[in-house]
């Protein structure tokens, strides 16, 4: 009976040693879609779930961008971001969960909750209050946890013959630079950018954080980085990253 008592603290200890929190971790992929949406980056929820994360503290990559070394060769190093809804008449509800490698849930959300009638608008508002409960999580990654690198065992060949230098691949991120002046013109809920045609170029919807608005039928987001106004948009199952030089 002893050894049993014995056996079974060493395994509620060993447990409690390997659960994990989200303080093991720096990193963090978000995927280029959501299960719960139907087309990459469905009103630039993806792309704000990244910057959501980074204000966090944790370092986001999207799922098909390239990835450094030591993370490309140990996934396990990262939580994968997914979101849950559920459906309701009058109230949109978002969840925000972070899963390990295995599929675990390391972290989920309150219920983020909007009654905003207009979707793009909704699930924003839902998305932010989700965010609020993993932003009042207290965060500190501790590196001592960090798995390493797979390493492929080869064996070494008799003579070593130089290969051909391989140009480096191309980053994930396509950005360009602005190409023209863009008016903004207020609208009820945000502003409509026209060019000097006069033609509408875009219409941004205003969320709760300043500087950032959603890209209304886009799917992307538009936000202000370092004094400068970035549109960000999925083309092709790629992330683009395009300056716009808008006159308020």
């Amino acid at each position: 009976m002893k050894a049993l008592a014995l056996f079974i603290s060493v395994l509620f200890t060993v447990a409690g040693y390997s659960q994990k929190t989200i303080n093991n971790y720096k990193y963090v992929l978000v995927p280029e879609r959501f299960g719960i949406f139907k087309t990459d980056n469905q009103y630039g929820m993806n792309t704000m779930t990244k910057l959501l994360l980074e204000d966090k503290g944790f370092t986001v990559y999207m799922d098909n961008s390239e990835l450094p070394t030591h993370l490309a060769g140990n996934k396990c190093n990262a939580l994968k971001a997914e979101l849950e809804d559920k459906k309701g008449f009058f109230v949109t509800t978002v969840i925000l969960i972070l899963k390990d490698c295995q599929g675990n849930v390391v972290f989920k959300s309150k219920e983020g909750k909007s009654r905003e009638k207009e979707w793009p608008t909704a699930y924003d508002e839902a998305l932010r209050d989700a965010y609020s409960s993993l932003k009042n999580t207290p965060y500190k990654y501790d590196s001592t946890t960090e798995a390493p690198a797979q390493q492929v065992a080869a064996a070494a060949p008799a003579q070593i013959t130089p290969q051909p230098t391989t140009p480096a691949p191309a980053p994930a991120v396509a950005v360009t630079d602005a190409t023209g002046i863009l008016y903004a013109q207020p609208t009820a809920n945000g502003f409509q950018l026209i060019d000097t045609t006069p033609k509408k170029v875009l219409t941004l919807l205003k969320t709760s954080v300043q500087d950032h608005f959603i890209a209304e039928g886009a799917n992307g987001v538009v936000f202000k980085k370092d004094g400068e106004w970035i549109f960000e948009y999925y083309k092709d199952g790629k992330l683009v990253s395009q300056k716009l030089n808008i006159k308020f």
